[in-house]
């Protein structure tokens, strides 16, 4: 079974979020869709069910490779470049 190769480096503890909601989707002015937290610099984007997509964008901007759900009662985190659950 695949495993994430980018846990043991995050930081602890994780980052606080930078805001409440998605800031790149407030300046477009949509709706995000559930929100996710980069467990790297603590960005807070919309996932990809949400028109654009900020989370996996912040991705591929920065490198940063671990995000978690910020949606009340989900504590999973997805790995962007192993592509696994964390």
């Amino acid at each position: 079974m695949k495993q994430c190769t980018h846990a043991d480096a995050l930081p602890h503890p994780e980052p606080m979020p930078l805001g409440q909601t998605c800031p790149e989707c407030v300046r477009a002015g949509t709706d995000p869709v559930q929100l996710r937290l980069c467990l790297t610099c603590g960005h807070v984007g919309c996932c990809d069910s949400s028109p654009r997509r900020h989370a996996t964008e912040h991705h591929r901007e920065t490198g940063h490779p671990v995000m978690r759900s910020l949606e009340p009662g989900e504590d999973w985190r997805w790995c962007f470049v192993d592509h696994v659950l964390v």
